[in-house]
């Protein structure tokens, strides 16, 4: 995870003009946006504190020092956790050496899900894998579908050949799913089948590894997701997700369709055409 402080801080430091916190911009440079010794300069400290830091070799990091980078990189919240979280792995590092536990969804989130029959929804574990879901989400999104070992949604978004005509907007799905899946890398730094699930996105996906490499990071929160469903047509959907209480690595996803919408009107359709509803979790 040192590697992974310094490609954060890079990857921040390259997006900033030096005309943005006021300092000269003209002259050749070898790197884009800000030299290192510029952030040090503006966040007051020494260049080769700064110059350790980066490169995962420096002391234990105070929150003074990580908020006046933050102030200079300019980082939203999200991006602050995240640097505070690879800037201080050592608490991760005693963890899960063996792996973690296995995810499981608790039967009243199950019976929860059964309820909502009006709009899809569907409960997603650490590396976005997709532990339940209700008879709606299952008919959009098609997760009884995906084998058992391979229900996970970055692994839709990449490698499902059909991904591209079930998002339509499947750009601005693609960089939000992998600023999530990078925002987990951060909180999980040792997690054995993340590593292995980033390997198998990158040799199956340029798109991804060109992402991966960008180092966005997004909680994932709510939104909008425009879906072409084969049987339904265009479902266009406001979505809220909600972080499970005692689970804090698992997100309830519901989508909520706008009352009296056209969506609305084919959601109703296709629960129609739906059999009996499935939930499934491991």
């Amino acid at each position: 995870m040192d590697a992974e402080l310094g490609d954060f801080l890079r990857s921040r430091r390259a997006r900033i003009q030096p005309e943005e916190v006021g300092l000269p911009g003209h002259g050749r440079r070898r790197v884009p946006g800000l030299r290192r010794e510029e952030v040090a300069q503006l966040a007051g400290v020494s260049v080769d504190y700064y110059i350790r830091l980066e490169q995962g070799r420096g002391p234990s990091v105070s929150d003074a020092v990580l908020d006046a980078i933050a102030r200079v990189l300019r980082l939203d919240d999200t991006e602050q956790e995240y640097l505070r979280t690879v800037a201080r792995p050592a608490a991760t590092r005693r963890k899960s050496v063996s792996g973690p536990a296995p995810q499981k969804v608790r039967p009243g989130l199950r019976l929860l899900l059964d309820t909502m029959d009006k709009a899809p929804a569907f409960v997603l574990g650490r590396r976005m894998d997709v532990l339940a879901w209700n008879a709606l989400g299952d008919a959009v999104v098609g997760f009884s579908q995906m084998p058992p070992a391979k229900r996970n949604m970055p692994r839709q978004v990449f490698l499902d050949p059909h991904a591209r005509e079930l998002y339509p907007d499947w750009p601005a799905v693609a960089a939000e799913t992998v600023a999530y899946l990078r925002l987990d890398a951060g909180r999980h730094p040792h997690d054995r089948q993340l590593a292995t699930l980033v390997g198998e996105l990158s040799l199956g996906s340029e798109n991804f590894r060109r992402l991966w490499a960008d180092h966005q990071v997004k909680e994932k929160t709510y939104g909008a997701k425009r879906m072409m469903h084969p049987l339904a047509g265009e479902l266009s959907m406001p979505y809220e997700t909600l972080t499970v209480s005692g689970e804090p690595d698992q997100m309830l996803v519901v989508y909520t369709p706008k009352p009296g919408s056209q969506t609305e009107e084919r959601l109703k359709l296709l629960a129609s055409w739906t059999a009996t509803p499935q939930t499934a979790g491991s």
